[in-house]
């Protein structure tokens, strides 16, 4: 079966544990290669491209958000979401203010000096969210992002993701929560590595 993500698509992938839901994320970030069948991005089958056109790709395109958020314990908020901007080539300051005007957005702008130990857990998924979308991805692919959370931020964290793709980012939540899945516009089941619906 076949998986098309459009622009504004809110969209599940919901599997238990080992049904093969991170391999599905690695293969639509292009982080992995596929073994067989084709992974398209805009249209184009990024098979053929090097490491460094599909380095650029994610650069420009997808953004990840994890559910171990991997924020770097020695640089600030600021830092931590500027960082997005790094391999795009936006220039220092450039990186800076673009990282708090999403920080501001998403309600942390009074904690752009705060190291990442420093917030609660639903403050550092949206720390990790920013990251994503600071360079204004295409897609934004998001792992158990409310795996770690408590049910007010696990809620929070999911209508930030509504909001993004209402603006036209197509969102794509991979999970083992069927309550979270059910809160999406689109819902496919993942099961011994097969989508189903």
């Amino acid at each position: 079966m076949s998986l098309a993500v459009e622009a504004g698509d809110f969209t599940a992938v919901v599997g238990p544990s080992g049904s093969g839901k991170t391999t599905l994320l690695q293969l639509m970030g292009t982080l992995d290669r596929p073994t067989s069948g084709a992974v398209r991005v805009r249209g184009d089958d990024v098979a053929g491209l090097s490491d460094r056109a599909l380095s650029e790709l994610r650069a420009r395109s997808i953004g990840f958000v994890f559910q171990q958020f991997h924020l770097s314990s020695l640089m600030s908020v600021l830092d931590n979401v500027a960082e997005g901007l790094l391999y795009a080539g936006v220039r220092h300051r450039e990186r800076r203010h673009r990282a708090g005007e999403v920080l501001d957005r998403l309600g942390l702008g009074h904690r752009l000096d705060h190291r990442p130990h420093m917030l609660s857990g639903g403050e550092r998924q949206r720390v990790a969210i920013a990251r994503a979308v600071v360079g204004e991805p295409a897609v934004v692919l998001a792992d158990e992002p409310t795996g770690n959370l408590d049910t007010a931020n696990g809620a929070t964290v999911i209508e930030i993701l509504r909001d993004l793709a209402a603006g036209g980012t197509a969102v794509v939540v991979i999970t083992h929560d069927h309550d979270v899945a059910a809160s999406m516009d689109r819902r496919h089941v993942l099961r011994d590595g097969l989508l189903e619906g």
